[in-house]
């Protein structure tokens, strides 16, 4: 059976993982963090790095812990991983590493150009990985899933259900967008792909459902998960932003990063990985948040 190492284990991302390869792999969590000129010892055939810092919405990180924590350890994972018997890394990058506003779709070929310390720092960890060149019987994996979400996810799918299940409006409905998601089910069989298929070249991957939907289209996904009437307000846009930047000097929840997460644009093509693993992937946009709807009623 198959030995996997995987960092950040007990994350979100870790957890599904886990629990999804079940008696397919044998798991080894690795409690990483990064100490300057430490060295790993692994021992296994693929690693899977999940560790590192996210967004801090509290704003109270300094940048040097993203560089730490994102590219710091990953080299020196991916140091530790050609030195090893693995014959397999797979580093969870981000779309944040290639933009932060996303005009069009965002394939692979798209010139990256992060702006936040946390796309900077993903950014050159992607960079050093690119910079070896591989020996020949090892594969390695960047991959960069967009929003990802499922049952214990948290963040602003949370703020939606939240809202929509008191009954409340949704004031940004003349907001016109669209934007990928990620289901976990998908992303968990994508993984387990890279793991099995030999025949799937090293190399960047983005990872997005099928199709990208709007937050209008959101807000009616819950309304028929809580079987609520829709209530979509069309508020100038103009308006909101106003708000938005009074909630930035105020420092409340509903700030303008807030507000454009909820209403970008942000749509990402899977074509690629689509082609490569020569299989679709197994849970449809919908289908998968309505699974994640379904899980915040337990919490709720």
């Amino acid at each position: 059976m198959k030995q996997v190492l995987i960092t950040g284990v007990s994350g979100f991302v870790g957890v599904n993982l886990r629990d999804y390869f079940n008696e397919n792999f044998k798991i080894k969590p690795l409690s990483v963090r990064y100490i300057s000129n430490q060295q790993f010892d692994l021992r296994g055939d693929a690693i899977i790095h999940l560790a590192g810092k996210a967004h801090d919405l509290k704003k109270v990180s300094k940048p040097q812990d993203y560089y730490d924590a994102n590219y710091e350890l990953t080299k020196q994972l991916f140091d530790a991983f050609l030195q090893s018997e693995a014959s397999i890394f797979i580093f969870m990058s981000t779309v944040k590493a290639v933009a932060d506003k996303v005009d069009g779709v965002l394939t692979e070929e798209s010139i990256p150009n992060p702006t936040t310390h946390y796309g900077i720092a993903k950014r050159q960890a992607e960079e050093y990985i690119l910079s070896i060149d591989l020996p020949s019987a090892k594969r390695v994996y960047i991959l960069r899933p967009c929003m990802i979400h499922g049952p214990g996810n948290k963040g602003n799918l949370n703020l939606l259900y939240n809202l929509v299940s008191r009954g409340l409006p949704w004031p940004l409905g003349n907001f016109e967008n669209k934007r990928s998601f990620l289901s976990i089910e998908n992303l968990c069989f994508v993984i387990k792909e890279l793991l099995d298929n030999t025949t799937i070249p090293s190399g960047i991957y983005n990872i997005a459902d099928d199709e990208a939907l709007s937050t209008n289209q959101l807000i009616a996904l819950l309304g028929k998960s809580l079987e609520k009437k829709n209530r979509i307000w069309n508020i100038p846009s103009s308006l909101i932003k106003k708000i938005a930047k009074v909630g930035d000097t105020l420092r409340l929840p509903h700030n303008t990063e807030r507000l454009q997460k909820l209403t970008e644009n942000y749509v990402v093509s899977n074509t690629k990985i689509v082609a490569a693993m020569g299989k679709d992937l197994p849970v449809r946009a919908q289908e998968g948040l309505l699974r994640t709807f379904e899980s915040f009623k337990k919490s709720f």
